[in-house]
């Protein structure tokens, strides 16, 4: 398994900070798959904009749809996310 260095959120300032606070909002806690993209903030938003205009804009697709495409796809590359 690879080790990826990722700033834990007492750590975080600036840019990250805000990022991590943003996810707070969204899901409770910061995700991994948020912490793995914390040394570079900048990609970490732009990751977070992708998501969320897949998951969340209008669409032929509903959100159950879409979600249950995503478990696929994850299950079918053995990821647990």
């Amino acid at each position: 398994m690879a080790w990826i260095e990722v700033i834990e959120p007492e750590r975080a300032e600036g840019a990250l900070r805000q990022e991590y606070d943003q996810g707070m909002q969204r899901a409770g806690k910061v995700y991994n798959i948020v912490k793995i993209q914390s040394l570079n903030p900048r990609v970490l938003h732009a990751s977070i904009q992708i998501y969320t205009a897949i998951m969340h804009s209008p669409s032929e697709l509903t959100r159950a749809e879409r979600e249950m495409m995503a478990t696929v796809v994850s299950w079918g590359n053995h990821c647990v996310y």
